[in-house]
């Protein structure tokens, strides 16, 4: 009778899902040093988002004009601050595609990790690396001239991170629909694109009137026009909050999709 209580006990046991589904402070600092230890990805991430605003948001006829509550440096910043942020979100989702080829999603599916923390955990690695990104930017921009008020600086920095889960729902998504051998070789030119037709590097009011039509449709446009609200003072319009809502349910139902079909055929 006692063996048989300890057999059952020990049945129940196996089958328990462990809290949070798995997601443990561990298991996400060994996710952060993973993608820490990717030069190429701190280089893209927090060290060219710097590069640009020292080549276009200092020294030049137009960075200390006014821009709203602060000077136009600080608006290069804040722009180059989501360039960044984009760009760190995208590559630490878009990981998913080279641990799908060196078959660790494999290997994770027979551990008590649930899918949904498995996700989670992506999520929080990118925002992590986002933020780092977020804060090298905004310190080398103080040094190097963007002058605004004190709220302005918290509530773009605060903006431009939580925005950038739409990126980090975005690199997920091609994580798992491009193969790992290319994925951020096609990301590259494909996030520079969004970035300037979200007039990070010019701003729409230069471009043509076609190409100004095509921006308001593209995920980058809804994103840098709201992170720009606390500097400029200007309320974003429907069209800016409609890009963001769209492009982020797009993003994620896309990741979600990609990772149900992943998980059945593992």
């Amino acid at each position: 009778m006692t063996t048989t209580t300890h057999r059952l006990e020990a049945q129940g046991t196996q089958g328990a899902v462990p809290a949070l589904g798995g997601l443990n402070p561990t298991l996400l600092r060994l996710e952060v040093r993973r993608l820490l230890r990717n030069r190429r990805t701190l280089v893209f991430a927090v060290i060219m988002p710097v590069a640009f605003f020292f080549m276009f948001g200092t020294g030049q006829s137009y960075s200390n004009q006014d821009a709203g509550h602060g000077n136009v440096a600080a608006y290069v910043m804040i722009d180059l601050a989501l360039y960044g942020a984009m760009l760190s979100t995208t590559s630490a989702g878009a990981m998913v595609s080279v641990e799908r080829a060196q078959g660790w999603s494999r290997q994770l599916r027979l551990t008590p990790l649930t899918s949904a923390a498995y996700i989670a955990v992506k999520v929080l690695v990118a925002l992590v690396l986002a933020a780092i990104s977020i804060v090298v930017t905004y310190g080398a921009a103080a040094l190097g001239g963007a002058r605004a008020e004190p709220a302005v600086w918290v509530e773009t920095a605060l903006a431009v991170w939580i925005g950038s889960l739409v990126f980090a729902a975005f690199g997920v998504f091609m994580g798992y629909l491009l193969p790992s051998e290319n994925v951020m070789q096609v990301l590259g030119p494909v996030l520079a694109l969004f970035a300037f037709l979200g007039g990070i590097f010019v701003p729409l009011e230069q471009l043509g009137h076609a190409f100004q039509d095509v921006a308001t449709v593209t995920p980058m446009y809804g994103l840098g026009e709201l992170v720009r609200t606390p500097l400029t003072g200007d309320a974003p319009g429907w069209a800016a909050v409609a890009n963001v809502a769209v492009w982020f349910a797009v993003f994620v139902g896309g990741a979600v999709w990609r990772f149900g079909r992943d998980t059945a055929r593992v």
